[in-house]
């Protein structure tokens, strides 16, 4: 469900006070802020922590949309034996 505009953006105050490295893992539900434009995060999917690069089309939204849950599924095509 989305936050209502009048809320403002979430994240949790010791994300902002810690340094930013290549390893820092986030939670999927912080927003994410002008702040991390350029670093890179860990986001955990259930299974594994994906990393993810912040640019400036991604501010605004959280880092939960873009570390998938879900494994991408697909029919796999029968061979025709010849």
């Amino acid at each position: 469900m989305k936050r209502s505009r009048w809320k403002s953006l979430y994240i949790k105050p010791q994300y902002l006070k810690q340094k930013q490295s290549d390893n820092s893992q986030i939670s999927r539900n912080s927003s994410i802020l002008p702040k991390f434009i350029g670093l890179t995060f860990q986001v955990y999917s259930g299974k594994i922590y994906k990393k993810v690069v912040v640019n400036k089309e991604m501010v605004g939204h959280k880092f939960g949309e873009f570390s998938q849950t879900r494994a991408i599924f697909s029919f796999k095509k029968k061979r025709k034996k010849n």
